[in-house]
């Protein structure tokens, strides 16, 4: 388990052997920086010979393999990542489950060779010897962190690991090559630096390797594997391991594996081209998680982000419908997520200068329970701030319509974005509902001094047939969230939060009265033409035309009372304001009842 001390070799050593039954042994030593580190040649006299095992038993059943041979042509994945498969060959998970499990279940301790036995039982190809080898270590070798703080305690010997269950990388990878060579499968345990516990992001890599890992031969190729990894992972403080099977690590395609392995020699990148140690230093730090999601790749694609005007972005592809949310310094106050129906689109607008760590989490939209999982981390370098977007605090992520919207009944949206901007302090969007939708929509403001009800009457629903048009007339210029909610009409229960715009307005000027009062007997398609204004003129003759059904009159009551008159399917008229401080439209639903409902009620301005 020693690391080779690094002088260079002169050229390469040939030792070679003949034992008296004709089986010629030659170990070739090459310098650590050509292809092969340490290479075996094993070539057998005729007729089949056992070899002795380590214990000197008979290895019955087991055929040892020829020497491993260097990585070649054929051995290697284009660089980047082709986003076909997370694996290096093809794996069907499901035809693994029996074997998982019989894998699982297997409990010998006294020697490897047992082990491998009792475990090949039930595997038939080399793939499935792999794979039993790989699901065992991975659920009975724990890592050891008193051994890692405290070398003198630890030993990698493959025996010492089996028997006391735990070791760190070392121990994991060099029990993992010797159960592969019982099993007669070519495996080689390589060194490299890795992005694991303590990786800062964008750190540089100096001095010796600082993990291990495995090589192993199937269907002529060559894959990579790190069960280390595959088992769990270590706390905070580097005190505690929990077991956490990870499949991710299993035969992992190199151009994923590269993310966070950088092998001593770069001939076990398994890729074409190979990445320079400077790459692996500046390439986003990918984990698991990101791929297991299903995402695919990330936008900027190195982990320090500049801004520019005070705004960076951020975007993530991805193959299925995938919920995100995010987190800079903590909070996801300074930015507009958008979700795409293959991703998402994050701008980020620091309000301070600085460095500032932003982490993007993901679920995917099926997931019953609550739980985001970290997929990426990036530093934002803040030079300048963008005042203008400082966005309100009731402002909910992510902001617009998207796939997750349209699920919940709001189709073909009149604003795909998730920002509004209007320069009159006037805007209307319009959906298409889906069956049995109610909906209710609410205007916040950080700087407004007005009621959550007056608020609500700023906005206006319109319904015709299953269109609904939601207008909007803002009470004064600034940063404004249109909040919408929806539950069904046949449900007695609240209504549900669904998704929220941004509503910007600069112009100072802009001053819009609330819309009418209306009350519980305003009907949903029922629709004000004019006036749309909730505060009339004083002492005016004020003309009304509104749009109700399947009523027999229509008054409109100030300090005299005027019919309206049908005309069109719209009730029109005129009504006088002086000497009132309110107006209200009350309707006569049946012809031969004396009993008004008022529907609508108007302020009148004071003189």
């Amino acid at each position: 388990g020693q690391q080779v001390s690094k002088k260079p070799c002169k050229q390469t050593q040939a030792v070679t052997s003949y034992s008296n039954e004709g089986t010629q042994v030659t170990v070739e030593i090459h310098p650590k920086d050509t292809t092969p580190q340490i290479f075996k040649k094993l070539s057998f006299g005729k007729g089949s010979r056992r070899l002795p095992s380590l214990r000197g038993q008979d290895n019955k059943g087991f055929q040892r393999t020829e020497a491993p041979r260097p990585p070649g042509g054929k051995d290697l994945h284009a660089y980047p990542w082709d986003k076909s498969s997370l694996k290096s060959m093809p794996v069907d998970l499901q035809q693994f489950e029996k074997l998982d499990a019989y894998a699982l279940k297997v409990n010998v301790k006294n020697s490897v060779e047992e082990l491998v036995f009792a475990l090949l039982k039930q595997a038939r190809t080399d793939l499935e010897k792999v794979r039993a080898i790989w699901i065992w270590i991975c659920h009975h070798i724990e890592y050891d962190v008193v051994g890692y703080h405290n070398k003198s305690q630890l030993s990698t010997k493959p025996i010492d690991v089996l028997q006391t269950g735990k070791s760190i990388c070392e121990g994991y990878a060099g029990l993992f090559e010797q159960m592969c060579s019982i099993a007669g499968i070519q495996c080689m345990k390589l060194f490299g630096y890795s992005k694991g516990y303590g990786y800062k992001m964008g750190q540089t890599f100096t001095g010796d390797s600082d993990h291990a890992w495995n090589a192993v031969y199937l269907d002529g190729r060559w894959h990579l594997l790190d069960s280390t990894w595959g088992s769990g992972s270590v706390d905070d403080s580097f005190t505690k391991f929990t077991f956490r099977y990870n499949e991710f690590y299993f035969l992992t395609h190199p151009a994923l594996f590269i993310n966070n392995h950088f092998p001593d020699n770069s001939n076990w990148q398994l890729l074409k081209p190979t990445l320079t140690l400077k790459e692996f230093e500046n390439n986003m730090l990918h984990n698991s998680n990101f791929y297991m999601l299903g995402l695919l790749t990330a936008q900027p694609e190195t982990a320090v982000i500049q801004t520019v005007n005070g705004k960076a972005s951020v975007s993530v592809d991805c193959r299925s419908a995938t919920l995100f949310t995010f987190k800079l310094k903590g909070t996801d106050e300074h930015g507009l997520m958008t979700l795409k129906k293959h991703g998402m689109k994050l701008d980020i607008y620091p309000q301070k200068t600085g460095s500032h760590k932003l982490q993007i989490f993901a679920k995917p939209s099926k997931a019953s329970e609550d739980v985001y999982n970290c997929v990426l981390e990036y530093v934002v370098e803040c030079n300048s701030v963008d005042k203008a977007m400082r966005f309100p605090k009731d402002l909910h992520q992510p902001v617009g319509p998207s796939w997750f919207t349209e699920r919940q009944g709001f189709l073909r949206p009149s604003h795909p974005e998730p920002i509004i901007h209007t320069n009159d302090g006037r805007c209307s969007v319009t959906f298409t509902l889906g069956k049995d939708i109610s909906v209710l929509a609410s205007l916040h403001s950080d700087n407004s001094s007005l009621t959550e009800e007056m608020r609500r009457r700023h906005i206006m629903q319109i319904h015709r047939g299953n269109q609904i048009e939601l207008k909007i007339h803002l009470p004064h210029a600034g940063n404004f969230v249109l909040k919408i909610y929806a539950k069904k009409k046949s449900d007695p229960g609240n209504y549900d939060y669904i998704f929220n715009y941004l509503i910007t307005c600069l112009n100072t000027e802009v001053k819009w009265p609330a819309f009418p009062q209306s009350y519980s007997k305003w009907v949903e398609d029922y629709e004000i033409v004019e006036p749309l204004s909730g505060l009339l003129p004083a002492n005016r003759n004020v003309q009304f035309k509104l749009k109700m059904h399947g009523i027999a009159k229509v008054l409109v009551q100030a300090e005299n009372t005027s019919p309206l008159i049908q005309n069109r399917g719209y009730w029109e008229g005129t009504c006088n304001t002086s000497g009132c401080s309110e107006v209200f439209v009350m309707v006569h639903e049946n012809a031969n009842h004396s009993f008004y409902s008022h529907v609508l009620k108007y302020e009148v301005e004071t003189q």
